[in-house]
């Protein structure tokens, strides 16, 4: 399938088994999905630059993003209800190994000023968000043809009842954790 779920297979099943003492295999914690969000907040004066955002998204993921739209509106923002606001991709199985192994091995070390992802990100229940500021850092994106840098949130979703079963399968995986001072 992919490197990383074959060292998932191999090495950090039966490790975390060990580590956290289950005797059953399908209750060691493992990666569910990762979800892609692109917020486009000037899609409200410019609807290409969504576009745009969704074609980078495509490029990244190899799959189709879903357009979300405005839940309510916030005269603030000059934002109305069902406006298109953002795009996002789920990706699940064989696409969520193969695009995590590149974000662990290939883009987080191209990040300006890298020192690891910060062990502080992780929800309470299991799951890890990471946000990237610029979407240079993707081999696949052409920097001569982007007109604006935009960021993204990265969600990985994981089986782990707590914290610390997802901290140890997600550094069993090669995330770059930095070490806490």
């Amino acid at each position: 399938m992919s490197r990383i779920y074959d060292k998932y297979k191999n090495e950090v099943l039966t490790s975390l088994q060990k580590e956290f003492g289950i005797k059953n295999r399908m209750a060691v914690p493992r990666l569910e999905k990762i979800i892609l969000n692109v917020g486009v907040g000037e899609a409200i004066q410019n609807a290409k630059a969504l576009d745009t955002a969704k074609t980078e998204l495509a490029l990244i993921t190899g799959q189709a993003p879903v357009i979300s739209r405005a839940r309510k509106s916030i005269s603030a923002f000059k934002l109305r209800k069902g406006v298109a606001i953002a795009c996002h991709v789920t990706l699940r199985s064989r696409r969520m190994y193969e695009f995590f192994d590149r974000l662990v091995n290939i883009v987080l070390p191209r990040v300006r000023d890298f020192r690891g992802v910060s062990p502080k990100a992780f929800d309470g229940r299991g799951n890890y968000t990471l946000g990237l500021k610029d979407q240079l850092v993707f081999p696949e994106i052409d920097y001569t043809k982007v007109e604006k840098s935009r960021g993204m949130n990265i969600t990985i979703v994981t089986s782990a009842r707590n914290d610390t079963e997802a901290h140890a399968l997600l550094k069993g995986l090669g995330m770059p954790f930095r070490e806490s001072q």
